[in-house]
C-alpha cells in the first residue's frame, strides 16, 4: 500500500485548495506569444520589477498537465529569486490538457503525439525570445517537471547555449517511439551544461534500477551531473498542489536548483 501511495496516481489526483500562490507585488508577470515554427506559442513569463540590465533565463517545462498555477508559481518564484522564467505551453499544437478526462487518455491522447524535436525546436524559440525581452542570452537555464524533467535532459544534450539544467523526476529510460527516439540515457554522452537529477526514492513510476542505470552512464561518459535521490519521496514531490508533496524534500530541492543555477548558470 505504501508504494501505491508514493507512485504516480497521488501524483495526478485533482487539484487540492492549498496550492501555493507566491505573492507577486515585487515581480512582472503575464501571459504572451512567442513566435515559434510558424506558429504563435502561449506562454506565461515573471521577472523581478527591479532589474540592473539583462536577466539570467530560466526556461520552465510543465508536467503533462500543461501550464497551470503550480507550473506558473514556479516562475513567480524564481522571478523572486531575480530570474526571468518562461514556461511555455508545448502541447498547445496538439491540444487542451483540461480536455482530457483521466490520465491514461491523456498521455495517449495529447502527450505521445508531442514530438520531441518539436519540443526541443520550440525551446530554442524561446529561448530566442528571452534574449529579445530582457534576458541575457549568456545566462540561458532550464528546469523541468516530470515530463518537463524529461525534456530538460534532452534539452542539455541539444542547445549548447545551455549553462546548467535541473531536471525533476523525469523518467530516464522507455521505448523508443517515432515521437521519442532517445531518452535521457541515451544521451549522457551529449550533454552541453552541467545537469542535476533530482529523484523520489518511493517514486514506483521511475524505478531505483533506472535511476542506478542512468547514474551508470553519466559516469562512463565523464559527464558534468549529479543525482540526489530524497529516500522518503514519492512521483511529483514538489508538486505543492498534490497529496504527492513532500514538503521536506521539496525544500531541499529546490535550494540545491538555486545552488546549481548560481553555480553553472553565470548568475551574478
Amino acid at each position: 500500500m505504501t508504494t501505491r501511495q508514493s507512485g504516480f496516481a497521488p501524483a495526478v489526483s485533482p487539484p487540492t485548495s492549498t496550492t501555493v500562490h507566491t505573492p507577486d507585488n515585487a515581480i512582472i508577470a503575464g501571459v504572451t506569444s512567442i513566435p515559434s515554427q510558424g506558429d504563435d506559442m502561449p506562454a506565461y513569463h515573471a521577472r523581478p520589477k527591479q532589474t540592473d540590465g539583462p536577466l539570467p533565463v530560466v526556461i520552465v517545462v510543465q508536467e503533462i498537465f500543461g501550464i497551470h498555477e503550480h507550473i506558473r508559481d514556479v516562475c513567480r518564484r524564481l522571478a523572486l529569486e531575480g530570474y526571468l522564467a518562461i514556461a511555455p505551453e508545448l502541447y498547445f499544437r496538439e491540444g487542451d490538457p483540461n480536455d482530457f478526462a483521466d490520465i491514461p487518455t491523456l498521455l495517449s491522447g495529447l502527450v505521445a503525439k508531442v514530438p520531441d524535436s518539436q519540443v526541443l525546436a520550440d525551446l530554442d524559440h524561446v529561448a530566442s525570445w528571452a534574449s529579445r525581452n530582457g534576458g541575457d542570452a549568456h545566462q540561458l537555464m532550464i528546469t523541468g517537471f516530470c515530463w518537463g524533467g524529461r525534456i530538460t535532459w534532452l534539452y542539455a544534450a541539444h542547445n549548447p547555449q545551455l549553462k546548467a539544467a535541473v531536471a525533476w523526476y523525469g523518467k530516464l529510460v522507455g521505448d523508443k517511439t517515432l515521437n521519442s527516439p532517445k531518452h535521457p540515457v541515451d544521451i549522457a554522452t551529449d550533454l552541453n551544461a552541467p545537469v542535476l537529477g533530482l529523484y523520489g526514492g518511493q517514486d514506483t513510476s521511475i524505478p531505483q534500477d533506472t535511476v542506478e542505470t542512468m547514474r551508470q552512464a553519466l559516469r562512463a561518459a565523464n559527464a558534468k551531473a549529479e543525482i540526489v535521490v530524497y529516500p522518503d519521496a514519492g512521483h511529483a514531490f514538489n508538486a505543492d498542489y498534490r497529496p504527492s508533496y513532500h514538503e521536506e524534500s521539496a525544500k531541499d530541492g529546490w535550494q540545491r536548483m538555486l545552488e546549481w543555477f548560481a553555480q553553472y548558470g553565470g548568475k551574478k
